[in-house]
């Protein structure tokens, strides 16, 4: 028998309901009972740290993640952290996030791959030390394959482990994004080594045929992946924090996002119970 989970893990992701404010995303989510939100730094900007802060505790919600930081690899000056980064860190620990989700960046003008991987080391290493100091978790993503040339040079847990255990700053942990990594081969091996330094994890689901390489995300229950079984496998580490669900699609921002939030919590319980 299919266990239920715990609705109260359930976190929507900004980017799902792109259109609205920061303001409409707290009030849409508290009509439908949903605890946790994922914020992007330019929706918080937009109306203001503190401001943002205070109006995500009067709606009583659970800050999953901040997206995104990171982009080392297009950085001017390799190894520093730049203002961006810093400015990230304080919005993660103003908000009190769960983590600042960091994206290493892509290959450059120079498609040196090698050379932007190291890059994206230095600056990982460089940026820890100022989150552990703030009390802030980032949480390396690692993004699927395709997306190497412009957006990230990481592209698997076991690579991304890699960088964490050569940091080896307790402040960096591992992002799970199901849109990301389950065509791995060696998914299964890699979340078992990865144990409790797994500490975000989001779901979408991969449409067929994919829409769009970058906005192609589908809801839950749309696609292929096997989301109950990944789920499985991270609840198996240990974690217990939110499930976010993280959607990039111009067909579903096209839609009522009261409607696209009803769906997803309807469709959670099945999607998600193994």
């Amino acid at each position: 028998m299919a266990t239920a989970p715990d609705m109260r893990r359930l976190s929507i992701n900004q980017i799902t309901v792109r259109d609205w404010s920061l303001t409409e995303t707290a009030e849409g989510l508290a009509r439908h009972g949903i605890g946790g939100i994922g914020v992007w730094l330019d929706k918080v900007e937009e109306l203001g740290l503190e401001r943002s802060a205070a109006m995500l505790r009067a709606h009583d919600l659970q800050v999953s993640s901040v997206c995104r930081a990171g982009f080392f690899t297009t950085q001017s000056a390799p190894g520093q952290v730049s203002d961006e980064n810093r400015r990230a860190i304080e919005i993660a620990r103003g908000v009190g996030a769960e983590c600042l989700y960091v994206v290493c960046g892509g290959m450059g003008e120079d498609n040196d791959l090698a050379g932007a991987r190291a890059r994206a080391l230095e600056g990982l290493a460089a940026m820890a030390d100022e989150a552990e100091q703030a009390g802030v978790r980032l949480a390396l993503e690692p993004l699927h394959p395709m997306m190497t040339a412009d957006r990230c040079v990481v592209v698997s847990i076991a690579q991304a482990l890699d960088m964490v255990e050569t940091v080896g700053s307790p402040a960096v942990g591992i992002a799970v994004d199901s849109y990301n990594v389950w065509w791995d081969p060696q998914l299964a091996a890699s979340l078992e080594r990865a144990g409790d330094r797994v500490i975000s994890y989001q779901i979408c689901d991969w449409l067929v045929p994919q829409p769009h390489p970058v906005f192609g995300r589908g809801v839950p229950g749309d696609g292929v992946i096997d989301l109950a079984g990944l789920t499985r496998r991270v609840d198996a580490l240990g974690y217990r924090g939110p499930i976010e669900v993280e959607i990039f699609n111009e067909d579903v921002w096209s839609r009522d996002p009261d409607r696209v939030i009803g769906q997803i919590a309807d469709r959670f319980p099945s999607v998600i119970a193994f």
